[in-house]
């Protein structure tokens, strides 16, 4: 069984800061105010880093008033994991597979 992992979703979620923010989302819905003070980064770098996880389909966002809310997506976190449990498997089942060298 050959298993591919979403190397897009990895790039997006290999940054620090985008992984921070996904991991306090995956907590509790927040709005930029509350990630700016619980991750001490500027407000347009988090917008910038929520635009990219909302293109990625990472998180989503729910308007209230004159403020953002941003939610994560745990079904797409869900779909990465399985891919990775997918993986793992797959290098259980091969671990005593070795290809000689010519």
């Amino acid at each position: 069984m050959m298993t591919s992992v979403d190397t897009e979703l990895i790039r997006v979620l290999g940054d620090p800061l985008r992984l921070q923010i996904v991991t306090l989302l995956a907590r509790e819905t927040l709005c930029t105010t509350h990630l700016v003070e619980e991750t001490g980064a500027r407000q347009t770098n988090l917008s910038n880093h929520l635009r990219v996880l909302r293109e990625a389909g990472v998180v989503e966002t729910e308007p209230c008033g004159r403020f953002t809310y941003y939610k994560l997506r745990p079904d797409v976190i869900a779909h990465l994991a399985g891919q990775f449990t997918d993986l793992a498997e797959s290098a259980r089942t091969a671990a005593g597979n070795k290809r000689a060298c010519p």
